[in-house]
């Protein structure tokens, strides 16, 4: 019988087509928008710690900044402290009258100085660069007269800050103990130091709303701040992560910190003054330093998912084009398949056809060549046909061929076999490996297979319709496989000279 294409096995080679084209199509895609997700996330994250670096520079500078400033303040007071201390060996009334009118000359021409001032042994004042000073004025119980008249130590003390008991300004207290000749307590020189200095200084700096400057001292004491809030001043930062934890370890830096006084995140940068007890520290905050990273990000992101939308759209349509085209190749194979089906079998009996037949004949007759195997051919063809057709016409003459042609093809078993109609009422039967005995038994299960049809036909001696079969053995020894062709057709002429419906074998 007739072989005819696996549907199945051509539908699996297209599907196991199919499933790695779109997998490759969906991969890509896939790969496209990571690629693209992957270094939006590498430049957001590098322009983000490129923004954070850009800020330590920045914090650190304007502490570094602060640092000098304050030293040179601090310098400047120090270096009057010690001219008046020198001035105090003479404390005749004409030497102090003198030297009070120095201290006013002092004040007047430092801009950050407040006031100066010495307090004896028990706290009193000696000397002020104000025209006035308080009746029995006494200065025994500020914390920097208790510090000196306790201590040795001759070095300035910056302590915390006051309200000035002479203006009521807030002023920062740089004082230094004086000893006597025989290195006794002799009392106390003080230069009180303009809070508002500060704060015109701090204001010089750029910073945001939410930024910060201070000045405290190593304990975490602020004595000035921007922006300036009295209530913080004299407020203690030591529980802070710049004193409890930053500070120990490294005397400048640069550190990300949220603040206990307002919870804001903000950009640090401290250093503690070398001449001196004193931290400053200046910040932005998180949020400002991140601002325009923030708007960028935004925008970028905004740009990316634009990208990806239509990459998302160019690959919808890719993917619709690909199973498009994958569909229209189904429809093609399907055509071919069917289109080589047309080609290689008979339209009206639905059996190999005469190209089919030669084809296989061929392939057959090679390979019975090579393995000396026998290869049989039966020729066969339907007696009186065109008596047939002039008494019953054509359209009962194909009705006739096509019952004859399932006579045929239920009788070809074997999956090689291959039942042909020849042309017209003529029909052919390859057998490939079968002995003439065998192709024998075939050809008459036919014949009777046939005249069992019972078709009627009065033209025949038989009355219904028979068939004549010539039958062809042997075992290849030539390459012309047209040999069992001419020799079959040969056996099947002797057969219609014999009589017609029977069988005639030659090998």
């Amino acid at each position: 019988m007739d072989a005819q294409p696996d549907s199945s096995t051509e539908d699996s080679a297209l599907e196991s087509k199919r499933l790695p084209v779109l997998a490759v199509t969906i991969a890509f895609l896939m790969v496209v928008a990571v690629s693209i997700l992957s270094i939006h996330a590498i430049q957001v994250t590098n322009s983000k710690a490129h923004e954070l670096e850009q800020a330590r520079l920045t914090s650190g500078n304007l502490a570094w900044s602060i640092e000098q400033q304050a030293t040179d303040t601090f310098d400047e007071a120090n270096l009057i402290l010690e001219e008046l201390i020198e001035r105090l060996g003479d404390l005749s009334p004409a030497a102090l009258e003198k030297t009070q009118k120095l201290l006013k000359k002092r004040v007047f021409t430092t801009e950050q100085l407040h006031g100066l001032f010495f307090y004896d042994t028990h706290g009193r004042w000696v000397l002020t660069s104000f025209d006035y000073q308080p009746v029995a004025a006494n200065n025994s119980d500020r914390d920097y007269f208790k510090f000196h008249q306790q201590n040795v130590t001759l070095s300035p003390r910056i302590g915390p800050a006051l309200r000035s008991r002479t203006t009521g300004e807030w002023v920062i207290p740089f004082s230094r103990r004086v000893n006597d000749a025989h290195g006794n307590f002799k009392g106390v020189v003080l230069a009180t130091i303009k809070m508002s200095y500060f704060d015109s200084f701090f204001a010089r700096f750029n910073i945001d709303d939410k930024g910060a400057i201070f000045l405290a001292l190593p304990q975490g004491t602020i004595i000035a701040r921007r922006p300036f809030d009295e209530n913080l001043i004299g407020s203690s930062l030591a529980k802070g992560e710049i004193f409890s934890i930053h500070l120990p370890n490294a005397p400048a830096d640069t550190v990300m910190v949220n603040s206990i006084i307002d919870g804001v995140d903000r950009l640090f940068g401290y250093r503690m003054l070398q001449k001196y007890p004193l931290v400053v520290a200046a910040a932005n905050s998180r949020d400002a330093i991140l601002s325009s990273w923030r708007a960028d990000t935004y925008k970028m992101t905004g740009m990316i998912a634009l990208v990806l939308l239509v990459n998302l759209l160019v690959g919808v349509l890719l993917y619709k084009q690909v199973r498009k085209g994958l569909r229209v190749e189904s429809h093609l194979k399907k055509a071919r398949s069917e289109l080589q089906a047309l080609v290689l079998q008979d339209g009206l009996t639905g059996l190999a056809n005469r190209r089919h037949l030669e084809r296989s004949l061929e392939l057959e007759w090679l390979r019975a060549a090579r393995q000396r195997s026998s290869i049989s051919l039966i020729m066969l063809d339907i007696d009186h046909f065109k008596s047939f057709n002039d008494q019953y016409g054509h359209v009962a003459g194909d009705h006739c061929i096509s019952a004859v042609a399932q006579a045929i093809d239920q009788c070809v078993r074997r999956p090689s076999d291959l039942a042909v109609r020849y042309g017209g009422e003529e029909f052919a039967v390859l057998l490939p490996d079968t002995e003439p005995g065998g192709a024998y038994v075939l050809a008459e299960s036919i014949r009777l297979a046939v005249q069992e049809l019972a078709i009627a036909h009065t033209e025949n001696p038989a009355g219904v319709v028979t068939v004549s079969l010539g039958v062809y053995s042997c075992v290849p020894s030539t390459s012309d496989f047209k040999t069992l062709l001419m020799q079959a057709d040969s056996a099947l002429y002797m057969a219609k000279r014999a009589g017609r419906n029977q069988t005639v074998p030659t090998s």
